[in-house]
């Protein structure tokens, strides 16, 4: 075990990959597991990808809209329940929305959503120390996790004025 943290946060607001690279990444892991990327379900996963900011499932509806016809809530929230369940987006509790992840952290590790009040960009970021943290916390009083996000609010750099790690960020 190593006494140090690593940035593995990711800029979804900036992400160069975008919808392309989630769809990607989708396939593999659907046939993977026998699972099946349909139409609607990619449709979801791909306006989230492009999205800047997390994605209410009603604007979700509203941008998979074709023809003036927005698309069932059932059939949104079955899409998002697929991609929940095999790990394609996250669920922004305090939000209740939704936004790709980009897999650049374990499969198991936690998550910690850093999210700005100001203009509600949200940064994806996990440590070393966090993980080793709570994993000696949950073994200590007996609880195994499901799920382990942790969603910190505040303010952005950019929104500081551009203040970084250096500054005392």
């Amino acid at each position: 075990m190593t006494d140090h943290d690593h940035d593995h946060s990711h800029d979804h607001g900036s992400c160069a990959a975008g919808a392309a690279d989630a769809l990607g990444r989708a396939e593999e892991v659907c046939a993977s597991r026998g699972a099946r990327l349909t139409p609607i379900r990619a449709k979801v996963l791909a306006a989230l990808a492009d999205s800047a900011t997390p994605v209410g499932a009603y604007e979700l509806m509203d941008r998979l809209a074709e023809d003036g016809r927005r698309p069932a809530p059932i059939t949104v929230y079955r899409a998002l329940d697929f991609l929940l369940t095999n790990g394609l987006v996250h669920r922004l509790e305090s939000r209740n929305a939704y936004l790709a992840c980009d897999h650049t952290h374990d499969a198991h590790a936690p998550v910690i959503f850093l999210i700005c009040d100001s203009c509600g960009e949200v940064s994806e970021a996990s440590s070393d120390d966090v993980a080793d943290g709570l994993s000696a916390l949950l073994a200590k009083v007996g609880f195994k996790a499901r799920s382990q996000l942790v969603e910190v609010a505040g303010e952005c750099a950019n929104c500081r004025g551009g203040q970084g790690r250096a500054a005392g960020a």
